[in-house]
């Protein structure tokens, strides 16, 4: 429904608004708040960073509603930004299609933002291929036809205001075509994109056609509604509009005072316009800089420099400075009023910001879009120029961009030589023409490119064939032999022969035979070299006739040719021809001929090169095609003694061998001589077997020293025993009885439990006994630095110093787990020994290089001089530590403090450091959240609006965590409001931090006056962002104001029953039943959605070929196969060209797989791939599956030769054909053919990581014990003969995971290395940790192997099992555990842990790691490495 087309109504908007007539005097009385604030004085005079003072900067373009510029440029940076790509664990089909729309949505997105990131803009081909993609995929959402709405306006500096417009229009009509149901927000977007196009339209009909969609306007609707009115200067419609507004009581905004000063200029009524200032004064908003730029616009449009310059002079004085890109508007406005005079004052103005750059070029892109290319090259000449730096020694090539629009807009081609010339005496570019040529040769411009490359040849610069061969190509894909002529003749004209690949691939094949193409060059006067005929006869017989080749070759007459010169010709004649006697002929003359031959290889070497090329060249399929071919061609090499090199011979074994065709090699092998023939060995690996399980009991204990048996191994566990249930007079005893036979081990534990219970002198002698047995024993870092902990936490801090310096002298390494414990230490340090105690053991720390210095481990000192109230001392600590050690803990709680004591003179004294140390964009960040935390938000204003500045989504992110886990509401809307114009920042990221605090809160109105800031901002949200809101909206009873993103298909077991009266009302139109049917498919009500289409069918009403589609795919998803194809049925009578598309193709296998049909899931799969269609990994994996569930190997092997042929991958795994092949096999009752099947795998030298848990986990499903025990006996033998302990450790965890745990128990008995299986065991435990009431699982894997090497891995699991099932008793009960026996918890774990105890309402009785689960969850997964691999599906 195109928008240009006029209606004859005027909504009822309008028609009921009364009028108000506006005066300069006097023009509303509107309640409101300052822009920014009451004055406030600043905590110091100085500028931040700069010799700059109280600038109230900004670094993108005027706000959206200013609309003073005829032409809004260059870029709306708010308008796209970076999205994180969440993804989500799906395992059904219904899933994995609902999952497509969001996946191409963070594409596109992607896409966009990365076009955006680079040069500020995106591409018209770009938006138009996502927008094709989107289509083509099906049902497009509502946030996807925003997105492509949004990127129709000023995001396409490069291309036309009107052709924006219709680009605009055509995808609104084809996205209502495809059934998106538009929404206010897409009619605001679309109003938008008007304004940044200067579209001219009725906004009286277009609020009808809102009103006739039933779409009710916002606030937004009616400020840019004002804007349109104003942008052709129309005060009295915009007088309308506003009038209705204050009868509503909505807030005037400065954009409606910005767009009233345009209307009133575009009047002609300047004073009006200049007084809207004091309007805004009046009515108690501050003129924002915004303000002054739409005011400088008026002036640079009526080109009134005199009253543009006092304007300029006022806003300074208004601490309102302007940023560059204000200043680009107001050129830009002067250039389009043909004020080119005034350009150069104003570009004098420029300061060249961080950042001017692209806002620079894209300014030029517009300006030459709307025919003012001089002035663009203004603007170019003063882009700053990059000095060399000494090593980078690139070529200059400023200009690149404005010279490849210059061609796309058809320049003439004296106008781009002249600015090439220019450029090049500038020393800006050095081959300026050459890039031209480029540019026109891309966008198969023959004439421009003709005549470039003319004057190229005029100043003397080289000319390539190659250069023509784009213009070549062109022609060939249109079958134009005139156009190629013509190109040739180019060529000629300009003294450039035509080589062998440009007669060969580019002018050839548009002609009937090699003849008439030669004929046809002769008849047009195109004179060939003879050199270049040669070389052409050569690679042509090379080609299509071996044996002239060989004829031509083997002439004695004829000239040297590297044999690299016609390779690649040769060898596609090899691979087409079926003459091996030529082929070997050919061969033999390379390995003979030194003509052949360059001057740094032999013959001989150059002909083994060939060889390995030519099975290079050729693909697994015509590899295994030709094998015969092959075959005899290596045998008859060998009887005409050509022998290859041991290196030759490598490279072509290990192409066949990944080929999967080994049977070649013996014959490739004869060709070697015998010293470099490879022998083929074998390394065996011998895994110890896991140590003896001990037990404690005393009971034991005192059988093994009655029998007079070493009991070193008992003793410890049984004092650890002890120690656990904290029964220390019990452990000493037994130290004390059997004292000749303890270990390390055993005092280390003893040690520890001294150092919980805070038994000083126990603790030191049992540590002096161990020196005396030994003095060369360790101790473990953990128990080493509980000694430390306990003597500062004594006052003995000299002897803990001491422990600090045996622990060097004795090489103690100290890992992340050891450097968090020192930071604990040193932290409860604090309020017991202060300062000087955590200096000294800091220092000691560092010294002597036990850990390395680290932010964590500084903050204790730092937190010491804050907890007793001395800030200078925090200061001067925190800036020592980064001098020494390049890290400042705690600096915002220091600047903060700073702050609220307004101690000007530290706070300059640690932003000089700091600029000077981490940068001037860092020490802003920090003084910025410091002003934010202390509520001084007009000074936190004027440091993110910094020029220059840009958006760090890490620190941004740190402190709205921070205020959302403080509930601090204020100060995050505070920043929300404040980056708005913030480079690079992420506005659906900000948004949806305020949104989350407001579901915390339950504070839904304030959510509701995020999503209008969010509208007025022209923000895309996320998905995740509008279930968000719609959740805030919805748990309160409010409506929500727009199409909420749900999943397409919803398990039936949670889909909930339409109501009946919800379908009752007969369609009237078709249009209706449209809607209304691709509705009720959005949600996933295949039922109504089908009694809907048979009433629409019985009353002959004939939808669109996608809601067809639509249903048939929602029918699918549910099982429904007879009515879709019902459905289809219908479809093809009404449309006889209708298809099912892709994803209903997959969709019908997959049910007719889930049902059991397999011969129908087969044929439909053949249908797809004579479409030329791929088939989802899914849908191949189900059709799969189903066949090994039938018994049908054949059927699993033809599956699997169709995917061989398909020219694509889909990601699958082999595994996925043999273990259903296996399965199959098994259903048979042929397990002796599963076996034979399954045991190579596993014992081939190229075997991989293969998984067969699949085939144990159906089998133990349909408890076929006949089954089990070979495949059992079969695991066993390869972990026993083979070393391979994959299917062995597979069984073990399907046990486990089938609760059958004696059978696990006896397995792990006979083949006890599973044990050591970690990788494997820690992916089976991180699985289980996703599910709650899984803890038992991960116990008794536990409980079997007690002595897991990575128990801090899996404690971290356990804890997170415990806090799923909300286990506070278990959870407690294994941090205490731990504690005991000295292993620290993880970040994450105690975070989880904290949360669980704030759950439950109880005080979380330790210090709760402070930053987010993202940031602990990264930190963990680094340290763990690749302990958790991906569980098998």
């Amino acid at each position: 429904m195109p928008f240009h087309a006029a209606t004859s109504n005027m909504a009822a908007l309008l028609r009921s608004a009364r009028l108000l007539k506006l005066s300069p005097s006097g023009l509303l009385q509107i309640a409101g708040t300052s822009r920014n604030g009451p004055p406030l004085a600043r905590l110091f005079s100085g500028g931040l960073g700069g010799t700059r003072t109280g600038g109230c900067s900004r670094f993108i373009s005027p706000s959206a509603e200013n609309v003073a510029s005829s032409c809004m440029w260059p870029h709306a940076m708010g308008c796209i930004r970076g999205y994180a790509l969440v993804t989500e664990r799906k395992d059904e089909a219904s899933v994995a299609v609902q999952s497509k729309q969001a996946k191409q949505f963070d594409w596109a997105l992607a896409k966009l933002d990365n076009s955006v990131r680079r040069t500020g803009r995106i591409t018209k081909t770009l938006l138009l291929r996502i927008f094709h993609d989107i289509c083509r995929a099906g049902y497009p959402s509502g946030n996807q036809a925003l997105l492509l709405l949004r990127s129709c306006g000023s995001l396409l500096p490069e291309v036309p205001l009107e052709k924006r417009t219709e680009l605009a229009h055509r995808m609104w009509e084809k996205l209502q075509e495809l059934g998106v149901q538009f929404d206010v927000s897409h009619y605001n977007a679309l109003l938008k994109v008007y304004l940044q196009n200067e579209f001219r339209f009725s906004p009286t009909d277009f609020l009808a056609k809102m009103e006739a969609a039933n779409v009710q306007p916002n606030r937004v609707t009616y400020q840019r509604l004002i804007a349109a009115y104003c942008q052709n200067g129309d005060i009295e419609g915009a007088s309308t509009i506003l009038g209705f507004m204050k009868s509503k009581d909505m807030p005037i905004t400065e954009a409606v005072f910005n767009a009233l000063v345009t209307g009133h200029a575009r009047a002609g009524d300047m004073e009006s316009s200049k007084n809207i200032l004091s309007v805004m004064q009046a009515a108690g908003i501050e003129p924002g800089p915004d303000t002054y730029v739409s005011l400088l616009t008026a002036y640079a449009e009526k080109g009134d420099m005199e009253n543009l310059k006092k304007t300029l002079e006022e806003a300074e004085s208004a601490d309102c400075s302007l940023m560059d890109r204000d200043i680009m508007q107001i050129i830009f406005t002067l250039a389009k009023a043909r004020h080119q005079q005034y350009v150069p004052e104003m570009i004098e103005r420029l300061k060249q910001d961080r950042g001017y750059v692209p806002d620079a070029m894209n300014l030029c892109l517009s300006l030459i879009t709307q025919g003012q290319e001089d002035i663009a090259f203004q603007i170019l000449r003063n882009f700053p120029t990059l000095q060399p730096d000494g090593v980078t020694t690139d070529s200059p090539n400023l200009g690149n961009f404005f010279l490849r629009h210059c061609v796309n807009m058809d320049m003439a081609v004296e106008k781009i030589g002249h600015y090439c010339k220019e450029l090049q005496e500038s020393k800006l570019h050095s081959e300026p023409l050459v890039f031209s040529l480029y540019c026109a040769l891309e966008t198969k411009k023959t004439g421009m490119s003709l005549e470039l490359m003319k004057i190229m040849e005029e100043q003397g610069l080289p000319l390539r064939p190659h250069y023509f061969w784009p213009l070549l190509t062109h022609h060939l894909k249109n079958n134009n032999s005139a156009g190629v002529l013509e190109v040739i003749k180019g060529m000629q004209d300009l003294n450039v022969s035509p080589d062998n690949e440009t007669l060969t691939n580019y002018t050839i094949p548009v002609f009937s035979s090699t003849e008439a193409a030669l004929q046809a060059i002769k008849d047009a006067g195109i004179n060939l070299q003879s050199a270049t005929l040669l070389s052409f006869e050569v690679h042509s017989s090379a080609l299509h006739n071996l044996p002239k080749f060989y004829t031509i070759l083997s002439d004695p007459s004829f000239p040297s040719m590297e044999h690299s010169s016609f390779r690649g010709s040769l060898i596609q004649g090899f691979r087409k021809s079926d003459d091996v006697e030529t082929m070997v002929k050919i061969t033999e003359l390379l390995y003979t001929d030194k003509r052949f031959s360059n001057e740094n290889s032999t013959p001989a070497e150059g002909a083994g090169f060939f060889l390995y090329h030519l099975i290079d060249s050729m693909s697994e399929h015509e590899v295994q095609a030709q094998e015969e071919k092959l075959r005899t061609f290596f045998k008859q090499l060998q009887t005409q003694n050509i022998i290859i090199s041991g290196n030759i011979y490598r490279g072509i074994r290990n192409l066949l061998q990944s080929y999967h065709i080994p049977e070649l090699i013996k014959d490739v092998v004869t060709l070697t001589d015998s010293k470099s023939r490879l022998l083929d060995g074998s390394a065996g690996s011998n895994v110890s077997g896991i140590e003896v399980k001990l037990q404690v009991l005393e009971k034991k204990l005192a059988e093994l020293k009655a029998a007079n048996k070493p009991l070193t191994a008992i003793l410890k566990q049984t004092i650890q025993a002890h120690c656990v249930e904290e029964n220390l007079h019990r452990a000493l005893e037994l130290k004390q009885q059997h004292e000749e036979e303890m270990t390390v081990g055993g005092y280390a534990i003893l040690i520890n439990t001294c150092c919980q219970h805070n038994n000083v002198e126990e603790a030191l002698n049992l540590k002096r006994e161990l020196s005396r047995k030994d003095s060369s024993l360790l101790l473990d870092a953990s128990k080493y630095i509980a000694l430390v902990k306990m003597l500062a936490r004594n006052d003995r801090v000299e002897e803990a110093v001491d422990i600090l310096k045996e622990m060097k002298e004795k090489g103690v390494v100290l890992n992340d787990t050891h450097a968090i414990m020192l930071f604990h230490t040193l932290n409860a340090l604090v309020a017991k020994g202060g300062i000087p105690v955590v200096q000294r053991l800091q220092d000691t720390i560092f010294t002597l290089g036990l850990a390395k210095p680290s932010a964590n481990l500084c903050s204790p000192l730092i937190t010491a001089y804050l907890e007793s109230k001395d800030l200078p001392g925090a200061l001067e600590a925190a800036l020592e530590c980064q001098k020494r050690y390049n890290h400042m803990p705690r600096i915002h709680d220091i600047l903060v403090g700073l702050v609220e004591k307004e101690d000007t003179e530290l706070l300059q004294k640690a932003m000089d450091f700091m600029s000077q140390e981490r940068g001037e964009m860092n020490m802003l960040y920090d003084l910025y959240f410091a002003f934010l935390h202390t509520g001084r938000y007009r000074e936190a204003r004027k440091i993110i609006e910094t020029p220059g500045l840009r958006a760090r989504p890490g620190r941004l992110q740190w402190y709205a965590e921070k205020c959302i886990f403080a509930k601090k509401m204020e100060a995050l809307e505070q920043m929300v409001d404040m980056t708005a114009k913030l480079f690079e920042c992420d506005r659906d990221e900000m948004y949806s931090y305020l949104l989350r605090l407001c579901k915390e809160t339950n504070n839904w109105e304030k959510a509701e006056a995020v999503w209008t800031k969010m509208q007025e901002e022209n923000v895309i949200p996320r998905e995740r962002t509008l279930r968000m809101l719609a959740d805030i909206l919805k748990n309160n009873g409010q409506e929500v104001p727009f199409e909420v993103p749900e999943t397409w298909y919803e398990n039936a077991a949670t889909t909930q029953q339409v109501k009946s009266s919800a379908t009752a009302t007969a369609a009237q139109s078709v249009t209706e039943y449209q809607t209304r049917l691709l509705a009720l498919c959005k949600k996933g009500k295949a039922k109504e959605a089908y009694e809907l289409f048979r009433r629409a069918d019985r009353k002959g009403v004939m939808l669109l070929p996608a809601c067809y589609d639509h249903l048939i795919r929602v029918l699918l998803a549910e099982g429904a196969i007879e009515d879709a194809m019902a459905v289809k049925d219908t479809a093809v009578s009404h449309v006889p060209s209708f298809q099912l598309s892709n994803n209903a193709a997959n969709l019908l296998i997959i049910s007719h797989s889930k049902k059991g049909q397999t011969k129908d899931a087969l044929e439909k799969l053949h249908s797809m791939l004579q479409a030329d269609h791929v088939p989802s990994r899914l849908a191949i994996t189900r059709i799969v599956q189903a066949l090994g569930s039938k018994g049908d190997v054949a059927g699993i092997q033809e599956v699997e030769t169709l995917m061989k042929g398909l020219g694509t991958t889909l990601n699958l795994s082999s595994m996925v054909f043999i273990n259903n092949m296996a399965l199959a096999h098994i259903r048979k009752g042929d397990v002796e053919s599963a076996v034979e099947l399954l045991e190579p795998v596993f014992t081939s030298p190229d075997s991989t990581n293969s998984s067969i848990s699949f085939v144990f986990r159906k089998i133990l499903e349909e408890k076929n014990d006949q089954a089990l025990d070979k495949l059992s006996a079969m695991a066993e033998r390869l972990a026993n003969h083979f070393a391979c302990y994959r299917p062995v450790s597979d069984l073990f965890i399907q046990l486990l995971d089938m609760d059958k745990f004696e059978d696990a128990k006896f397995m792990l008995a006979r083949c006890n290395a599973v044990a050591e299986q970690k990788d494997a065991l820690i992916s089976f435990v991180a699985q289980k940790s996703q599910r709650p009431g899984q803890v038992g699982k991960v116990k008794a894997l536990l409980g079997l192997i007690p002595d897991f090497a990575e128990k801090e891995v899996l404690n971290t699991y356990l804890m997170k099992c415990h806090v799923l099932d909300k286990d506070l008793a278990s959870a407690k009960a294994l941090h205490e555990q731990l504690q005991k026996e000295g292993m620290v918890l993880d970040e994450l774990s105690l975070k989880r842990l904290a949360g669980l105890y704030r759950d439950a309402g109880e005080t979380v009785p330790f210090n709760e790691p402070p930053e987010s689960f993202k940031f602990y969850a990264e930190k963990l997964k680094e340290k763990f490495g690749k302990a958790q691999t991906t569980a098998e599906q």
